[in-house]
């Protein structure tokens, strides 16, 4: 599991460790790119990109099951397009 500077607590780790996850937890007073710089925040990278969708930033929808057909669609929107830059369709 990666996780950012938030998290960086022993309280944490052992939470994770727990359950048999191996946690990889940027440290809080180590500079930027400590080690983790090579891997991807995939999370963040994906909230980034279903910001690009006016809908899915502010949340306008009342039902849980619009906004969800809404966070779908702009998922396989993005799929799509990552297919497209790798020339897989």
């Amino acid at each position: 599991m990666f996780a950012d500077r938030a998290y960086d607590h022993d309280k944490y780790r052992k939470q994770v460790q727990a359950v048999g996850v191996t946690p990889v937890i940027a440290r809080r007073g180590v500079a930027h790119g400590s080690g983790l710089g090579k891997y991807r925040w995939v999370v963040e990278q994906t909230f980034a990109l279903l910001h690009w969708f006016r809908r899915l930033r502010i949340r306008w929808e009342i039902r849980d099951d619009i906004h969800e057909a809404f966070l779908r669609l702009g998922c396989a929107i993005i799929c799509f397009r990552r297919m497209i830059n790798l020339q897989l369709c």
